[in-house]
């Protein structure tokens, strides 16, 4: 991995390559307006970065015009330590309105963005935004009469699925954090250790960073599912303490710039039985044929062909998909939302496209966990971190 990587604020070429391209599509889509409410789009937009998406916020955006940022009062005005818009395009609603059930912040919201939103026009709404809930929407859809409200999807999360050299720094960058963070958990899996003591040692790793690079908070907490729990995913941690003989699956990223590069190992205390053992070699064997087929202009069913006609070689199945682009991420989730390596995906990977590639196997009892962020380059495959695809024996 380089070594020399040189981090620079966005600059204004790139914010604005970023909205020619979101409204490229929207023009394709007859589409007059666009309310972004999901803090990844939001952060992509305009750099506005703050833990303020627990209540309603988001940038109008109209077919021409400046862009509008409407948050929390209080919110609103720390918004310019973060965005690249002027204080006149950023907009307080009221702090009554806040956790109301007879009123919403979007019916504050709505009024005030009729004037960006022509009457008897098509405006698209991120609708499956984790943050933007069926409150919200009616409110919207009652403040703007005339207008027709349809979904997104995800049209943001599309133009952000190429990133442009400034993301991939970032995400090299992410990629150390994470390779950091996990060797300390690897490292520091022991038998008699609190599962949540390992945790804090995670979760100070990640926010340490490296010498060059502080690192930041994680879309998705650490993850380490233990014993007869790894045999399922996304399981998080207790106080409970990790003894020989039982097999402990950790997934977690490294953050910078909120830019994500999650990572997943499988660590054994003792001798692992034969079934753990050559499922790790199995898997490490589809990893190297996955990312083999990783290259411009192959489909993201193509890439889980490879990894499929491996494993069922040796007897084994996997129904989940096999990764998914990230990039951007905020709580709750650090993928895009966009291209998924799984049957039936015809999306052509292309250079600047960044994956996680996870290869879980999850069975009745037991599990083995194995994962790589990725950038798709001109030729092939990137790796984001330098760490073995191997099962960690510890005894």
């Amino acid at each position: 991995m380089p070594s020399d990587i040189l981090v620079q604020a966005v600059e204004a070429a790139e914010y604005a390559d970023r909205l020619a391209r979101v409204r490229e599509i929207m023009r394709e889509r007859s589409l007059a307006g666009l309310v972004v409410t999901d803090p990844a789009n939001l952060f992509y937009l305009t750099g506005y970065d703050a833990w303020s998406f627990y209540t309603p916020q988001c940038l109008i955006l109209g077919a021409e015009g400046e862009p509008h940022l409407f948050a929390r009062a209080m919110d609103a005005a720390g918004a310019a330590y973060t965005c690249n818009l002027r204080a006149d395009q950023i907009h307080g609603y009221p702090e009554e309105l806040v956790h109301r059930p007879d009123v919403h912040p979007f019916d504050w919201i709505a009024e005030r963005a009729r004037s960006l939103l022509p009457d008897g026009e098509t405006i698209a709404v991120e609708a499956d935004s984790h943050y933007f809930s069926a409150r919200g929407y009616l409110a919207l859809g009652n403040g703007l009469p005339g207008r027709r409200l349809v979904d997104s999807t995800e049209l943001v999360n599309w133009v952000r699925l190429v990133k442009s050299p400034h993301e991939l720094a970032q995400l090299r960058i992410a990629g150390q954090i994470a390779a950091t963070a996990m060797r300390i958990a690897c490292d520091q899996l022991q038998p008699g250790r609190r599962q949540c003591d390992l945790v804090a040692e995670i979760m100070a790793a990640q926010a340490i960073g490296t010498p060059d690079h502080g690192g930041g908070y994680p879309a998705i907490v650490p993850m380490l599912p233990t014993g007869e729990a790894a045999g399922t995913p996304h399981l998080t941690w207790t106080d409970r303490v990790f003894r020989a003989g039982e097999a402990t699956t950790i997934e977690l990223a490294g953050v910078f710039g909120r830019y994500h590069a999650p990572l997943a190992r499988t660590v054994m205390l003792g001798d692992p039985p034969q079934r753990l053992t050559e499922t790790a070699k199995v898997v490490a064997e589809g990893l190297q044929a996955t990312l083999a087929t990783i290259r411009p202009g192959v489909t993201g069913s193509a890439v889980h062909h490879a990894f499929d006609t491996v494993i069922r070689g040796h007897g084994l199945r996997k129904d989940s998909r096999i990764g998914y682009s990230i990039g951007i991420g905020y709580p709750p989730d650090w993928g895009e939302r966009t291209v998924s390596l799984r049957p039936g995906e015809t999306t052509e990977l292309a250079a600047g496209m960044a994956f996680h590639v996870i290869l879980g196997m999850w069975m009745d009892g037991w599990g083995y966990e194995l994962s790589e962020p990725v950038v798709v380059t001109s030729n092939g495959v990137e790796r984001l971190t330098d760490l073995p695809p191997d099962l960690t024996i510890r005894r």
